[in-house]
């Protein structure tokens, strides 16, 4: 796809997320329009939402895709029968079905990377008690267990040592009538998690981010480290090399994330894909030349890649989560700022309520201790 006269190529994105919302500003600068198919009235991304629809159903998204040049996703879980449907009517999707799957369904994605040698945690797809208490019984006695669809910020995982504690999940697979299976992995023993950011467009170009840590909380992405502190340069390495494999591997165009652990004996497995931008990607806004967000809207509209060099020795993004207890995000503006002059904040214009993402903050700079500790006190200052 090449820009047009006036540069009016018109990127629909499903989903009216946060992701969405920060789409937005690159979209203006970059001289692209951009559509919104929101799942409600009010979301993050309100300001662009051209539609408010349900992604699940076909008649929408047809109706949506047809006022659009290039549909693409603030999240992954548009139905495959309807993604295939709007390629077969000549709308470019991005990424495709094809590879869009392997974030979709967990078991495939492990699958598909265990066809490309990329190195996972011990998994197994199990259908019943029995062969899940196997699994635990073969692997220490205590293993992860994830439904394979649907998950997401800890969400349908759990760390199990008994079958039985995910009975209720084997009940909803028996009711379900596509029926199905569910994800056992081996309970990696991790010394930290990190995240390595890919972009790549149809024509095969790619660029991809510094290596970066991200550290959880209660299953939440809270903060993230740009680039990752060095511990082992090879690691750094070995992650970098797995996120380009991956992104040729399932053909992915847009940003993908790959993450991934840095186990206790050296080695880098592979936990997650996302294929669109992430939040281990947001410290980039302002420590990237440019963002996962600009160049994910290069990648869709088939435009060349932008640089992604750091534009400091080090950048810090933390989440806030909760928000403040009386009102949203912008009624500490006024102090935040004034405290934390060196803070980015971004606000994703939500209701506070108790460990959802509201917004958050990103301070880059020469050092990274630095940098952390005014990340976090002026995210702290907004709970």
């Amino acid at each position: 796809m090449a820009l047009g006269d006036n540069g009016s190529i018109r990127i629909g994105v499903i989903g009216g997320g946060q992701l969405a919302r920060m789409m937005v500003p690159p979209a203006i600068h970059l001289g692209l329009e951009i559509s919104v198919l929101a799942e409600t009235e009010g979301m993050s991304a309100k300001r662009a939402a051209d539609q408010v629809g349900d992604y699940r159903d076909p008649e929408t998204v047809y109706a949506f895709a047809e006022t659009v040049d290039v549909v693409t996703f603030d999240h992954e879980h548009v139905p495959q029968e309807i993604l295939t449907e709007l390629e077969r009517r000549g709308v470019p999707v991005h990424p495709k079905p094809h590879a869009l799957q392997f974030a979709q369904d967990k078991i495939l994605m492990r699958e598909k990377l265990a066809e490309l040698g990329v190195p996972v945690p011990q998994w197994a797809a199990v259908e019943d008690e029995a062969s899940l208490q196997e699994f635990i019984d073969a692997n220490g006695g205590r293993a992860v267990v994830k439904t394979a669809r649907g998950g997401y910020d800890g969400k349908g995982v759990r760390v199990v040592s008994n079958a039985d504690e995910v009975r209720d999940w084997f009940t909803a697979l028996a009711e379900d009538a596509r029926g199905g299976f569910l994800l056992v992995e081996e309970l990696v023993d991790f010394t930290r998690e990190l995240s390595q950011l890919v972009a790549r467009r149809p024509s095969g170009e790619m660029r991809h981010w510094p290596v970066v840590e991200t550290i959880q909380r209660d299953g939440v992405c809270a903060e993230v480290l740009a680039p990752a502190p060095v511990s082992n340069e090879a690691i750094l390495d070995e992650a970098a090399r797995i996120g380009e494999a991956v992104a040729s591997g399932v053909d992915v165009t847009g940003v993908l994330a790959v993450e991934m652990f840095e186990t206790t004996d050296g080695r880098v497995l592979v936990n997650e894909l996302a294929m669109r931008p992430h939040n281990s990607g947001h410290f980039s806004i302002e420590g990237s030349v440019t963002s996962q967000f600009e160049q994910h809207l290069r990648a869709v509209a088939d435009l060349p890649l932008g640089d992604t060099s750091m534009t400091a020795p080090a950048a810090v993004m933390v989440n806030v989560l909760g928000g403040p207890e009386e009102g949203p995000m912008p009624v500490r503006y006024q102090k935040v700022l004034a405290e934390y002059p060196s803070a980015k904040i971004h606000s994703y214009g939500k209701q506070p309520r108790p460990g959802r993402k509201v917004g958050h903050v990103t301070v880059v700079g020469d050092s990274l201790e630095e940098a952390r500790a005014e990340a976090q006190a002026a995210a702290n200052a907004f709970g």
